[in-house]
């Protein structure tokens, strides 16, 4: 846009928030819905002016208050609306995503990587409408999807599907930041757009490494992640994962549009993010400029493009070239080359990670793919060494696959026999390798050196116990010299054992010993955490934390009563079971026990409401809403925010949200009155003064 949006007037939070914040209690229910109002347009203008206009005005810190502050207006007063911003926390999971229409058909382009076949493509628009310019933006390479708005509200979204109808992911594209809730200005009655879900590639590097620390598989490309996580069929899920949004087509409007020009400008002044490469050219060696121009700057994006795209600009000659059954003739995409290159498998080697997955990799002759010198790719699994039926001295396309992880793509030309064959037993200690399905696992567990490492290194890693010092490098030292052989035999290295290490002193082994004696009393999602538990990340662990208070009512805790813990399915219970149940887990965790007391979570309470969910809407007299939710915890129930078939009381206070009684009609949950909910906790012997 040419301009830059102004705040909104009169709007005392447009700067921050205010320091003499009155108590959320003290407010009146008036004062707290104008206040919740003017705090909501003023994070939508600061949501605007840092997806849209890219310009902040505000910090990080100021933005989170902002939210705070309406996050507890809304729960104490009950004040939520559809389109606030902090219902982007995603509702209640779906068993399946529906199937809906589109509004109207999401086509596929016609693509060439020739230039050729982008000439001819401007000699067939020329020959049916004359000269024409063209607008020529990024081909984003992500996910499709279809958002529609109703009188500037949200209404739903879907993927791309077949073009005809696709999944609905409403809840899960609620929750994108960039997405927004209401649009701005002069805006059409109705508005359907089409728009890309990608997964910005630093968020991509930062939410692998997350991945990796928590136990679990990278996803190969910011594609694929963002993919997979729109199609999560838990919308918080979604919600804590880094997706953002281009919007690049209008399928539908209430409103006409002479050019592709006026609707790109257009989009952003209703709030809808576009590109700011989208450039409108005079003619087709100018659009091959462009192309050629964004293939070199591709690395320097912030967002995966696999060419671009060329579109007439003017409507009236777009509707005079048509489409096809499944193109419009007025578009074109110009590919850019693969990113592939030929090269020599010199040999194969297998990895084993902290969880014993053995993963064959093969090491290359170096060659440049993509301005990036590769000497290793992945082979990911023996399943995927047969299927390319790949061997040491066999020639390979290799590929970059979405920039982060190399793949040996395909065999070209075969130089050995057969594939190659993967080991019996862990190439690092020897240990049987069981099978299960695709995957290999080496049984040693921590006997073994390399998942030994990977588990230390996890153990005192920034998002479990933050123990500085115990890098990879120093991690190998001090299991290669037999000073740790479990993670327990970290509190007994002395400064002595460590300044016997080559290029210890006595400073950094005197800081190591303090570091791990820090985490002696750790906060039990912490502690969880540094486990390693399959499925089991920071949030799941402050999750089991907050239902069962103790370690000890963790580990003993059966399936069905984890199950029954927020961000705990059947899957991620089953681990938990069976890691518990492990007989090498279980020596290793006693042996740590010796050493470390993790520190209950702040229940104090009880088990009196275990086994029940409760969901509060409206204002509570006896209590906030958080101060209820904060009881029922603290007695060993759950309080979620959405009422689903799980919920066994929905305690409704004065002006109650009616989605929330639809629900729980809906659902055939009991609706509690405030005095009703009190004898609920009188029946379990909950004292409400405790």
């Amino acid at each position: 846009m040419d301009s830059v949006e102004q705040a909104p007037e009169d709007n005392p939070f447009i700067e921050g928030p205010d320091t003499d914040f009155s108590p959320v209690e003290e407010l009146s229910e008036t004062a707290a819905r104008e206040q919740a109002e003017q705090l909501r347009e003023a994070i939508r203008f600061h949501d605007y002016r840092y997806y849209v206009e890219n310009d902040p005005t505000i910090g990080d810190r100021t933005y989170d208050a902002l939210f705070a502050r309406l996050d507890a207006l809304e729960g104490t007063f009950g004040l939520e609306v559809e389109d606030s911003p902090t219902q982007r926390v995603g509702g209640e999971p779906v068993d399946e995503l529906d199937t809906v229409e589109h509004e109207a058909p999401m086509l596929s382009i016609d693509q060439s990587g020739e230039a050729d076949d982008v000439r001819a493509f401007d000699e067939r628009v020329r020959d049916a409408v004359g000269d024409v310019r063209y607008v020529c933006e990024p081909k984003f390479d992500g996910l499709s999807i279809e958002v529609v708005y109703e009188d500037g509200v949200y209404q739903r979204a879907a993927t791309r599907g077949d073009g005809e109808r696709g999944d609905d992911v409403t809840e899960q594209v609620r929750t994108i930041p960039s997405v927004p809730q209401r649009l701005r200005g002069d805006y059409p009655d109705f508005l359907a757009v089409r728009g890309e879900v990608y997964m910005p590639r630093e968020a991509f590097q930062a939410y692998n490494r997350e991945r990796v620390e928590a136990g679990e598989d990278p996803f190969a490309n910011p594609r694929n992640a963002a993919a997979g996580t729109l199609r999560q069929l838990d919308p918080a899920v979604v919600a804590e994962r880094p997706l953002s949004v281009f919007f690049f087509s209008v399928l539908d409007a209430s409103v006409d549009f002479a050019t592709h020009e006026e609707r790109n400008e257009r989009l952003p002044a209703w709030g809808l993010r576009v590109s700011d490469e989208i450039e409108l050219v005079e003619d087709v060696e100018a659009a091959i400029d462009y192309r050629d121009r964004m293939l070199d700057a591709r690395d320097d994006l912030d967002y995966e493009i696999d060419g671009v795209v060329i579109k007439v600009d003017d409507f009236d000659a777009c509707e005079q070239l048509g489409r096809t059954s499944r193109a419009p003739r007025w578009a074109f995409a110009y590919k850019f080359p693969a990113r592939s290159e030929r090269t020599t498998v010199r040999d194969i080697v297998v990895q084993v990670g902290r969880t014993g997955r053995l993963t064959p990799v093969a090491l290359l002759d170096p060659v440049e793919v993509g301005g990036v010198t590769v000497s290793r790719a992945s082979l990911h699994n023996p399943e995927e060494i047969a299927r390319l039926d790949v061997n040491v001295g066999d020639e390979v396309h290799v590929k970059r696959a979405g920039d982060v992880i190399p793949d040996v793509d395909e065999v070209v030309e075969k130089h050995a026999e057969g594939h190659f064959a993967f080991p019996d037993t862990c190439p690092v200690c020897d240990s049987p390798v069981e099978r299960d399905g695709p995957l290999a696992f080496c049984t040693g567990g921590v006997a073994c050196p390399a998942q030994l490492e990977q588990a230390i290194q996890h153990y005192a890693s920034r998002g479990a116990l933050d123990i500085e010092g115990l890098g990879e490098k120093s991690v190998e030292q001090l299991v290669e010299a037999g000073l740790v052989e479990g993670l327990a035999d970290l509190y007994t290295l002395t400064e002595d054992d460590l300044t016997e290490l080559e290029g210890w002193g006595e400073t950094s082994a005197e800081n190591l010993v303090a570091e791990v004696a820090a985490t002696t009393e750790p906060p039990l999602s912490d502690f969880l955490t540094a486990l390693g538990i399959p499925e089991v990340g920071s949030t799941t662990a402050r999750s089991l934390a907050q239902r069962f208070g103790t370690f000890e009512g963790i580990e003993n805790a059966a399936e069905e009563e984890l199950r029954a813990v927020p961000d705990v399915g059947p899957t991620v219970a089953a681990e938990i079971r069976g890691f518990f149940e492990s007989e090498q887990n279980r020596e290793a965790i006693d042996d740590l026990l010796e050493h470390v007391t993790p520190q209950a979570a702040d229940r104090a309470g009880g088990d009196e409401l275990a086994g029940l969910t409760m969901v509060f809407t409206g204002a509570l007299d006896r209590f906030t809403r958080s101060e209820a939710q904060e009881l029922v915890e603290r007695h060993g129930g759950s309080a979620t925010s959405s009422v689903s078939g799980n919920t066994d009381y929905l305690v409704a206070g004065d002006n109650p949200g009616q989605s929330k009684r639809d629900d729980a009609e809906d659902n055939d949950v009991s609706i509690l009155s405030e005095a009703e909910f009190l004898d609920v906790l009188a029946e379990h012997g909950v004292d409400v003064e405790d």
